[in-house]
């Protein structure tokens, strides 16, 4: 095995957990870290033209953060990526020229589908000055569709490392083995690989990949990357030191790791049971991240959508559209914040100020349902993915099952759980209106039902927020319960919160105003 370079892309493939933010300090210790290490190059995020929603200093970095970057690290070879998808010949000027002082290696993001346009941008960049990267991605489906292939005699001699990705951390060895000679049919360009680690094979691979000939490879500190994560920097280290006799402080190595670990407690990178699942079918990590991020479904239901998902079916059941019987003047969206058990009293009493005919009663999920198990008016219990299992457990297989649960409209990404308790009294929703996102969430569901019933006025309880919290959790939830509250908000009827709420925009409007 000859020497193979080792990019580390920690900033860049980290920043899918931190949304591309991290702490200055940290920042520092890396770079510092990096310069002690036998590491070659250091990919330090992506340059972007401006995108919709917020992404972090390390998305776009900026000039002043190169300059800062370069600073710490006058020994390494410095790397950023474009999204091939996301960039235009006419935007590399603004791109790359600020760039040009601090950064030797550009990598470009490609779907195999777009290596010609991917061609026409590397020829631009190489004029620049910069090594080019060709970060080709989906490795595991080459050998599926190898039309990509015939067009590589395109980059020859412009592409200074043609990457294979496995984007979705489901190669074996013997894949990587045949990829590489395919490619080595195709082309003279020098290989590169960057392995993810759903199936716990990153470093397998990395090793095979360097023996058959790759000049690079990539890792990260602790395996920090989308989804599953990466190869872990230091083990690839800590092998070619016992076996290649490479030196490096292995004191620096051990603080830096220990810095991310701190962080790894917090983000929870690395595999598990849908992550595996994911890799071992080819099946994109997006929606693994969101699932798991929100904390809203058990791994069961996650594996079970991305079943779905492997079987070309969005969902395990089409159901019976939702039609509105009544149309009652007033809806009750009742929610899973700690003021539904503080006002529970008053909120009954409210029930029972209007009759079945004028008021009904709509669940955003299943949290505080059987509070309401005595009450005999209309309810709707607003579900996603295996939240029907836990209704009929919260009930037992009470008579309040005769209610009729609501799911998002057909079809639906995320699996969905149908115990017979509540199959003969679950519908679907035809369709979201109100918003264009978000539209698995429970408030969603919950909103869209109560606006089918016409009503005049729509009252929200139990809709606490998350008033400075720190968790990213309940910050992600809070913006996108947010979110949804704003678009219910431009509805025809008047939308109210009557327990106190830290959510934005909303009228407060006391549950004892209704007493008279």
């Amino acid at each position: 095995m000859g020497k193979t370079k080792i990019l580390d892309c920690t900033l860049r493939d980290g920043g899918y957990y931190t949304n591309w933010d991290f702490q200055e300090s940290l920042v520092k210790d890396y770079c510092l870290a990096m310069e002690y290490l036998p590491i070659d190059y250091v990919e330090v995020g992506y340059r972007s033209v401006p995108l919709k929603g917020y992404l972090g200093e390390f998305f776009y970095c900026p000039e002043y953060l190169l300059k800062r970057l370069k600073s710490l690290m006058p020994s390494k070879k410095l790397a950023i990526i474009l999204n091939e998808k996301d960039t235009e010949i006419n935007t590399l000027d603004d791109l790359l020229d600020p760039c040009k002082p601090y950064i030797d290696l550009v990598r470009m993001a490609i779907n195999p589908k777009n290596i010609n346009r991917a061609a026409e941008l590397a020829h631009e960049i190489k004029k620049k000055g910069f090594e080019v990267g060709f970060n080709v991605m989906y490795m595991s489906n080459w050998k599926n569709d190898r039309s990509f292939l015939s067009q590589l005699d395109k980059i020859d001699g412009l592409v200074d490392f043609f990457y294979m990705v496995d984007s979705y951390g489901g190669v074996l060895p013997k894949d990587v083995e045949d990829t590489i000679d395919l490619v080595k049919s195709t082309t003279n360009i020098p290989i590169a690989f960057h392995g993810h680690n759903n199936l716990e094979m990153a470093m397998t691979n990395t090793l095979l990949a360097m023996e058959k000939g790759c000049v690079m490879v990539d890792a990260t500190i602790t395996g920090m990357g989308r989804g599953a994560g990466n190869l872990k920097t230091e083990l690839i280290l800590t092998y070619l030191e016992s076996k290649q006799k490479i030196s490096f402080q292995i004191n620096e190595l051990s603080k830096i790791v220990g810095l991310f670990e701190k962080m790894q407690q917090e983000y929870k990178w690395g595999t598990s049971l849908p992550y595996m699942f994911s890799g071992a079918h080819s099946l994109p990590q997006k929606d693994v991240m969101d699932w798991l991020g929100l904390n809203r479904y058990p791994l069961s239901s996650i594996v079970m959508a991305l079943s779905n998902k492997k079987d070309e079916i969005h969902d395990n059941v089409k159901l019976p559209l939702f039609a509105v019987e009544k149309k009652p003047k007033r809806v009750l969206v009742i929610g899973g914040g700690e003021s539904i058990k503080d006002n529970l009293k008053a909120i009954k009493n409210l029930i029972g100020v209007f009759d079945d005919s004028s008021l009904c009663i709509v669940h955003a999920g299943v949290k505080n349902a059987e509070l309401f198990s005595d009450i005999l008016h209309k309810q709707y219990y607003c579900l996603v993915g295996s939240e029907g299992d836990k209704l009929t457990k919260k009930f037992n297989g009470s008579k309040t099952l005769e209610n009729e649960c609501i799911f998002p409209p057909y079809p639906r990404k995320m699996g969905t759980v149908l115990p017979p308790e509540i199959k003969q009294r679950s519908y679907e929703l035809d369709k979201i209106e109100f918003t264009d996102i978000y539209q698995d969430s429970p408030l969603t569901i919950a909103a869209q039902t109560a606006l089918l019933h016409d009503p005049e006025e729509i009252i929200l309880v139990g809709f606490d927020g998350y008033a400075k919290s720190k968790d990213d959790v309940k910050f992600q939830l809070a913006n996108e319960n947010q979110y949804i509250i704003d678009k219910l908000l431009l509805s025809n009827c008047v939308v109210s919160s009557g327990t106190k709420t830290t959510y934005k925009n909303i009228d407060e409007k006391s549950l004892f105003s209704y007493f008279r």
